[in-house]
Formats: C-alpha cells, structure tokens, sequence
C-alpha cells in the first residue's frame, strides 16, 4: 500500500527488522525495532486516514530539469543571475558580492557558472558567453591584494576539490575584517561540542576532510548519546532569525544557499533543489490551503499574526488539557471522528461557532498532524525536503547541524515561524515524558513521517531500503527538536559577510557623483534638522561614548560611557529605570536595544551583547531601544 513516499507494509517492515538487509551503522544512529514500529505504525495511521478520504488527490509534480537548469537556478536563487544570460556583461554588479564570499564558496559559484556555460554553448545561445574565470578574475582584481599583502590566487575547481594554481589547499583570498576565514589561535582552540559560528561551515569541513578529528561524534544511540552541542559565547552578540532587517535577510538567504551548496560539494554530497510544477490549490479555507494564503487571510483577522490561527488553536487544546497524557501524539484519535471533525471546523472555525468542547485531546492530536500533511506543499518546501533528508548523509553530527542551520535559513518565512512553533511545542511534549512515556526519540519517530512522507510525491524515491530511509529521517527530525535554538541562529561569518557587502556597497555609491550630490543633500537637511531639535547637553559626542536613542521610552535620549564589561541589556535597565507617569510602562523583556546603520541595516541585540567589541566592529552605528513591534 502507497503512502507518501514509502510503500508501506507492515508486514514486509518487520521483515525488514528482523533481517540484517540494511546497515545500522553510519551516520545515523542505531534505532531499536520497538521505536521503529512507533515509526510505521504512524504510517499505517496515515494511510488509514487517507484512505477514509474518498477525495482524489493532485499529485505535485516535481519536475525533471533539463542540462544546466537546476545550476541556472541555483545562480537565480543566489542572486547571481547577472553572472550569466544577456545580463552577464553586467557581472560588474555582482562584484560587491563576490568579493565576500570564502574560497569554497567561491568555488561552488564557479562550478555552476562553468556548468551553464558550457550548457549555454552547446544550445548556441545569441549572446555573449562570458569565461567563468573571468568573473572572478574581475573580483580577485578588484580587490588587489589581501589584507595580509600577499596575492589573491585564482580558485579552480577539480571534481568537488578546491585547489589553487600551484595545487595545493588554498587559504582564503580575503579578509571579512576580522580574521573569519582563518583557524582559530591554538590557545583558544573549540571543543568536539562547540559550534564554531566564526568560521564558515563549509572551510571547516575542507580543513577536516582528511584529518582524524573528521570522525568525531560518529555513532551511538539513544537520547543521552547525542552530542551536547553549544554555541562559544560571542562578544559582539548572537543573532537570531529576526534579528536583521528584511535587505539583510536577502543577503543572508543568498550567502546561506551558496554555503549549503559549498559545504555539500566539500563532503561529496549532491545538492539539488527539487522544483515542483504549479498547480491548482484551494485558496480558502483550513485543510490543503498553502501556507503563505493561509496566514495571509489569518492576518486581516488577526494582525500581525505569522502563524496560521487554526494550527494555533490546535496546539492550545492539545495542552489545554495536560501534556502528561500517555502516548500523546502516537495514540491516534478516531479516524471518523477526525474526519468529521475536520469538516466541521472548516464550516465552523472562522465563524467562531465551533465547540471546542467535543475535541477530545488525541483527536485535535491527530487534527494537527493531519494539517501539516495536507499542506499543498511540504512544510519543510518541495525545494529543500530532499536536502533536509539527505543530511543524514553527512559524515559528521556536527556537519549535520551545520547544514539543518542553513537548510533553515533558506525556508520561507511562513513555513520556518510554523515549523518553529511546531518544534517548541514537540519540546513541551518531550519535558513531561516521564509521564506521557514519549521520550525524544518517540516523538521523532511519530512525526518524522508527517514531515517527510509527502502526498504530492510519487513512488519513484521508495527505490531505497526503506528502513534506512526511515531511520535517517526520524534522526533528522530528533536533530531538528533537540537543536532547535541552535538552528535559529544566524552564523556570524554571514553576518559579517552581510557586513562586508554593506560596506563594500557604501564604497562604491560613493563614488558616484549623482549619489554624492544626494548625500551632500541628506546631509545637510539631517544636520539641520538636528540642530533644531539638539538641546544643550546633546553635543558632539566625545570618544568612547555612544548616545542611546529611546524615543518610546519617558528617557528619550542618553550619553553612555563604553566599559569593557557593558551590555546591551544593563542599558536597556538604565532606561527603564528612568519612570514617569506621561509614557506606557514597558517591561524588560518587551524592548531591545538596536544596531541600525553603518555595516548594517538593523540588528536587535540579544542582552548579552558587549558594546564596547559591538561598537569597534561598527563605530558608524546608531543605537536605538524599541519594541521588535514597532
């Protein structure tokens, strides 16, 4: 019987369990056949539940890309597209951008500008066809030589190894200002657990490839055996998703794409984005609805809303009730009464008539599993599913977080606050399971085939064994659960090659004289419009001081001395230590201090953040304490 993507028999998986037909070992762990059986009873479950919905389903279909298409893409998605087609004598454009990225990254780059040009040759395209090495040559002589006076050496690319023109392992052929692309100092050296964020992913991974350390935190089985993997405190603050302003997150989603790509090549991982066909979807309602119309109309309701209300309300009933309810989440409700339940709630729920009441606890259980499944489109994207399931494929556990980092990053925004919500949740279920016996481990299993065995998909993955596919995507989704504050992190080396593009863009409008002449203007309308509103004590601000903004706050405005050990969040209580009754009462935890201009576009800072590294790292900023609403 076909279920997603695994033909499912039950009895053919116990066979599959009792035979030695696949192998344990490897990147994932070693699953026991009890948690197993958890896995394909959920997919019995499934298949039981849509065979009681007589509805035809319109499969999606994921189309074959022609020769060099998925490269033309991927070059599209990075923002890249100039480097090729009738733009591409414009690749001048693309220099601020090229000039940031690491030497495997600029190696990925490479190999696919080379693979759509050699496409675009042999289909005889009219017009002109620029030489891969020519985009970077234009880059690396941009540049002239690096911070450390040595001469940029042209990258090439030989299978999935990065060798410069001598043929040895190159370094990196710039600098993002603070040394990112290089090993950390030998008396500061990272742990086997620590996520070094410093340094990109995918150089960490060509520093390893043929060195023992490669083979760290391999193997082992169980909740307690993975790794307690943590992010080395960083001075100049974390960043999390949401954190920066929308530009920046463009630039991010690009680096993040180019990075992934990089890192996959590096360990001879294939990296292919899927991309599916459009067709025909419901454009009201719950059930089946794309996720983006979905929080699209849950808006007009409820402003300000980034997760469908229903999914909402759905976890709410589910821990209105207790979490410590045994085989929470496995024990499916009653397949007609979800059914049933299901289509009242979509005559009912908007109209507000619905009657919670009668939802029992494994019913709304199962409701919520039933809507990520009925997604038109996979929660974890048509794009990126595959990816997500071939992390497990990764040499290292390390590696694998690195790339579920990434892999997050490139979600749409809808679909990673959803998924967001979704793992916090899984987290409250997993914090009672000394009650309700669903330890991380049974909570993977249970929902991993709600995530990965996608309808819309046809038979032709099933190819391979199905428990190791199995297996592998329940690690995914125990990797996803337990690490989930890590994978919303912003790595710094993007955030500084965000910050290197921006001050490489600010250099080059400069330079041009119709902007100058609009800076000149903005200038001089800004430095009377301060001088208006300046006060007496607000004079040019002496070294080592920086002035705090609060416009929301009775505080408006504040001279603070930089000491080694201030943080954002000892100025956030300063300012809110300043009461007065004329303005709302805001509590700590509502309002931030911002970084906004100069390397970037806007930053939130987390309160842990040390202004006096912060500030050397961006002197031209202005600092601004607000809500994240406003």
């Amino acid at each position: 019987r076909r279920s997603g993507q695994y033909t499912m028999n039950h009895d053919h998986s116990k066979k599959t369990l009792d035979g030695a037909s696949f192998d344990r070992s490897g990147s994932q762990d070693s699953l026991d056949e009890l948690s197993m059986d958890d896995y394909w009873k959920e997919l019995e479950n499934i298949h039981e539940t849509r065979g009681n919905n007589h509805e035809e389903r319109v499969a999606l279909v994921v189309k074959e890309p022609d020769e060099g298409e998925l490269e033309e893409e991927w070059l599209k998605e990075a923002g890249l597209s100039n480097l090729f087609g009738e733009s591409s004598g414009d690749s001048l454009e693309s220099v601020v951008f090229l000039s940031t990225l690491t030497r495997t990254q600029k190696a990925a780059v490479e190999k696919r500008v080379e693979t759509v040009t050699q496409t675009m040759r042999k289909k005889n395209k009219q017009h002109q066809i620029p030489d891969v090495r020519d985009i970077f040559r234009v880059q690396d002589d941009s540049k002239g030589k690096v911070c450390d006076g040595s001469e940029p050496s042209t990258v090439r690319t030989s299978g999935n190894k990065n060798e410069t023109q001598d043929g040895t392992k190159g370094s990196p052929t710039f600098s993002l200002g603070m040394d990112e692309q290089k090993s950390p100092p030998e008396d500061m050296p990272f742990s086997d657990t620590d996520i070094n964020l410093e340094i990109s992913f995918s150089e960490q991974a060509s520093n390893l490839k043929d060195s023992s350390v490669g083979k760290l935190c391999k193997g082992g089985g169980g909740d307690t055996l993975l790794p307690n993997f943590r992010l080395p405190k960083d001075k100049t603050g974390t960043t999390k998703i949401g954190d920066l302003a929308p530009q920046d997150m463009k630039k991010v989603y690009s680096l993040a794409l180019i990075e992934l790509t990089a890192l996959y090549d590096i360990l001879g991982t294939e990296f292919k984005q899927q991309k599916a066909v459009k067709i025909k979807t419901k454009d009201s309602g719950l059930f089946g609805v794309p996720l983006s119309v979905l929080v699209e109309q849950d808006q007009k309701k409820v402003p300000g809303t980034k997760i469908p209300l229903i999914f909402q309300k759905l976890i709410a009933q589910i821990e209105e009730a207790t979490l410590e309810t045994e085989g929470l989440l496995r024990i499916p409700g009653v397949a007609t009464r979800v059914k049933s339940l299901c289509q009242e709630l979509e005559a009912k729920f908007y109209e507000g008539t619905f009657n919670w009441e009668n939802v029992k606890q494994h019913d709304a259980a199962s409701l919520l599993k039933l809507f990520i499944r009925e997604l038109p489109q996979p929660l974890l994207t048509v794009e990126y599913l595959k990816a997500f399931q071939d992390v497990q494929n990764l040499p290292t556990k390390k590696q694998q977080l690195q790339a579920l980092n990434l892999l997050v990053l490139l979600l749409p925004e809808a679909n990673r606050d959803t998924l967001k919500v979704l793992l916090e949740f899984l987290q409250r279920v997993i914090d009672h399971r000394d009650k309700n016996k669903m330890t991380l481990k049974n909570v993977a299993m249970v929902m991993a085939p709600n995530l990965f065995t996608f309808h819309g998909f046809g038979s032709k993955t099933i190819e391979q064994s199905e428990f190791v596919m199995a297996a592998g995507t329940a690690n995914v989704m125990r990797f996803m659960i337990q690490y989930q504050k890590l994978l919303w992190t912003i790595p710094k080396f993007i955030v500084n090659q965000v910050r290197k593009q921006n001050t490489e863009s600010q250099k080059k409008e400069k330079k041009d004289k119709a902007m100058k002449k609009l800076l000149k203007k903005m200038a001089y309308d800004r430095e009377k419009h301060e001088k208006q509103e300046r006060t007496p004590n607000d004079a040019d601000v002496p070294q080592g001081v920086i002035r705090v903004q609060a416009p929301h706050l009775s505080k408006v405005s504040m001279a603070i001395q930089l000491t080694e050990e201030l943080k954002a969040g000892d100025i956030v209580a300063r300012f809110l230590s300043q009461k007065s009754g004329n303005v709302q009462t805001l509590k700590k935890e509502e309002v931030f201090l911002y970084e906004i201009g100069g390397n970037i576009g806007e930053r939130c800072l987390d309160d842990d953040t040390y202004m006096k590294d912060l500030y050397q790292l961006n002197p031209n900023a202005e600092w601004v304490i607000k809500s994240k609403q406003s």
